[in-house]
């Protein structure tokens, strides 16, 4: 009885074999495997294929003489991702323009006709880009800039009245009175544009201070003489 036992718990203790339901999973699992390679296969394949046809061409491109651009059609992430490395083993420029993903696109650039950053911008604007009128634009900037550079160098322009201070008084102090005006006028450091006759002498100043300390000392003089008086 023992023994029976023995070989029960062993017999109840290994695996069961495998059932019905457990054999389609498997099987079920093995198809989606088998499925997910061929499509990995598949894609190796398309992107090979498709290296070959931008490798293609690139070459056209580069062998064309009057293209000095080329504009591929919109093309998914990992194809635009493919030609920018054939342009760049090309030796050549490469940019991608576009706001979404289903119309973004490639556009090719031959090295000596590299686009400017104003080139760019056009293309990320959505616009074509125009030569001709981009070089109409950059010569009236230049002409511009010229002509700044000319008034920096002139300098300001000299301040002139309209019409002459005499002209202007002539109905009020005549023409005698505005020429002799003129004549009187002089120009002075201190005093500024103000009639001869109107500026004081400092010798005058001078010799009026002496007559008020005079007079100072006069008088001082008087009120002492006063006070002493009155204390005797």
């Amino acid at each position: 009885m023992a023994e029976l036992d023995l070989l029960g718990s062993i017999l109840s203790a290994m695996e069961r074999p495998p059932g019905l339901a457990d054999g389609e999973a498997r099987r079920r699992a093995r198809e989606q495997a088998a499925r997910v390679k061929k499509l990995q296969e598949q894609e190796k394949r398309q992107k090979v294929e498709f290296r070959k046809r931008m490798e293609q061409e690139v070459s056209e491109f580069i062998q064309a003489s009057g293209e000095p651009r080329r504009r591929f059609q919109p093309m998914s992430k990992i194809e635009r991702s493919i030609l920018h490395d054939v342009v760049e083993v090309a030796g050549l420029t490469s940019f991608s323009f576009g706001d979404d993903e289903e119309s973004r696109y490639v556009m090719v650039f031959k090295k000596e006709f590299a686009p400017s950053d104003e080139e760019l911008e056009a293309y990320r604007r959505g616009e074509e880009w125009d030569p001709q009128r981009a070089e109409e634009k950059r010569r009236l900037r230049e002409l511009a800039a010229q002509e700044e550079e000319a008034e920096l160098r002139r300098g300001p322009a000299p301040v002139s009245p309209l019409s002459d201070y005499k002209d202007k008084y002539r109905h009020l102090i005549g023409t005698a009175a505005a020429k002799a005006a003129a004549r009187t006028m002089e120009a002075n450091k201190a005093y500024g544009c103000v009639p001869v006759a109107n500026k004081r002498d400092t010798r005058s100043i001078e010799e009026a201070m002496n007559e008020i300390r005079a007079k100072k000392r006069l008088r001082q003089a008087e009120d002492e003489g006063g006070a002493g008086g009155a204390s005797a």
